[in-house]
């Protein structure tokens, strides 16, 4: 994990989801011997000074050195996790991950921190038309956005990015980092998990 910086700020994990694709808890599924939160939690230590998992099976994460937290309100939802992780943090600039996607790139996620400064709400990735929201870095300040949004049962995570300033990082910054883009890639399938389990998990995804 050369060139990862600790930052200020909070590391968010959202490990809530019903995992019906996969049929078992993927935070626990183990690519190169260890379970993909550790692989998460690794790379996140490396660059935030502190780490929160967002879970509603709160005891399964107990021998983890986070913060564990479950859903703060009773609308399921990405967005709702990342309103329960926003809620406990105590830094403006919080790094919001997926359990799921093991092969984070620590300087990818140092240089979308730095260029989040004082002048930008949400950064995150964008490919073509994808954006990822499981993997960007949201401020504490659109906590009552979030929530309004949430309570008019607004899902969708990108209407939240028609109300605020929005800084995407585009493809070849992405590549500068990342050129084989493994940080983006989330484990959902059987048989997505048999492929990531066979890849090696080098100094590289880090």
């Amino acid at each position: 994990m050369a060139n990862a910086v600790i930052l200020n700020m909070t590391g968010i994990v959202l490990s809530g989801g019903e995992n019906r694709r996969m049929g078992t808890d993927k935070a626990f599924l183990k690519i190169a011997g260890k379970p993909m939160i550790e692989h998460v939690l690794t790379v996140l230590r490396s660059v935030a000074c502190r780490i929160i998992i967002v879970t509603n099976s709160p005891q399964s994460y107990g021998a983890y050195d986070a913060c564990v937290v479950s859903d703060a309100l009773d609308k399921r939802g990405p967005l709702t996790g990342i309103y329960s992780g926003l809620l406990h943090s105590q830094d403006e600039r919080n790094i919001v991950v997926a359990c799921d996607m093991p092969f984070l790139n620590s300087r990818l996620i140092s240089y979308m921190a730095e260029l989040a400064g004082d002048e930008y709400d949400v950064v995150l990735p964008k490919i073509g038309e994808f954006v990822e929201p499981l993997h960007a870095v949201y401020r504490r300040g659109l906590l009552p956005l979030v929530e309004e949004h949430i309570r008019k049962d607004v899902r969708q995570i990108k209407r939240l990015f028609k109300e605020v300033r929005v800084r995407y990082v585009m493809e070849a910054e992405i590549d500068f980092f990342d050129p084989e883009r493994l940080s983006l890639k989330n484990i959902n399938t059987p048989e997505e998990y048999k492929e990531a389990a066979c890849s090696e998990l080098d100094c590289r995804s880090y």
